[in-house]
Parts: structure tokens; sequence; C-alpha cells
């Protein structure tokens, strides 16, 4: 067997942490872009009372699935600059599901506080350091 048939025929050697790390970010960036495209047809089809505030909201949200996508990738690559802005945006999701769990939407506001939670641990798990190659 050669060099590369060896490599095409073993077992993947990612960490199940990283495994899951990357697609919880590609599971919340598909998540975020339905809800850019649910916000831009309400954009669309909507009255123009403030169409400024809604592209805005629109837009961001367009720009945070950008985000969480292209991280989810390149974590899929091993890139190890991605492990920090993963780390930071699994930790920004924190407040935000926190002030929406406690001011009357826990529906939306737990599970977003613990995919945040969750993506974060899995950042921060030393198997993932070590498959990134991060000291």
């Amino acid at each position: 067997m050669s060099g590369t048939a060896a490599a095409e025929t073993a077992p993947d050697q990612t960490p199940a942490t990283l495994r899951w790390a990357v697609r919880l970010l590609l599971f919340e960036g598909a998540g975020l872009a339905l809800l850019t495209l649910w916000l831009g047809y309400l954009d669309v089809t909507a009255d123009a009372s403030d169409a400024r505030a809604a592209l805005g909201v629109t837009a961001y949200l367009a720009l945070m699935t950008i985000l969480f996508l292209g991280i989810g990738f390149a974590l899929h690559r091993r890139r190890r600059w991605a492990r920090g802005p993963g780390i930071v945006v699994q930790m920004l999701q924190m407040p935000i599901g926190w002030t929406m769990l406690t001011q009357g939407q826990p529906y939306i506001g737990a599970p977003l506080f613990l995919l945040g939670v969750t993506g974060a641990v899995l950042l921060f798990a030393p198997s993932t350091r070590i498959a990134l190659g991060v000291r």
C-alpha cells in the first residue's frame, strides 16, 4: 500500500470535542441563515415605518451568519487561528441568552445560553487545543 492509499484509509483523528464544536458552529450558522432569510422577507414585505432599523438588524444577522459559518469551516480545516474567534462568538451568546431567559423569553434564552456554554467548553477542551496545535 502506498503512502497516500494508507492516508486515505486511515480513520479520522479529529477529537470528538473539535468535531462537535464544528457541528455546533455550523448548526448555529445555519439557524442564523434561516433567521436572516426570514427577516429579509419581513423587511421586503413590511410597511416602511422603520426600514433603516429593520435592515440594520438583518445586516447584523447576515454578518453573524457569515462569521459562524466561516469559523466552523475554518475549524473543520483545523485552522488554529479560528479557535479564539470561535470561543468569542460562543461566549457572546451567553449574555444574550441570559437576558432573554430572565426577561420573559426562556424558550429562546435557555437554548441560546446553553449553546454558548457548550460551544465554549468544547473549544476550551484540552483535546481541541492539542488537535489545533495551540500551546
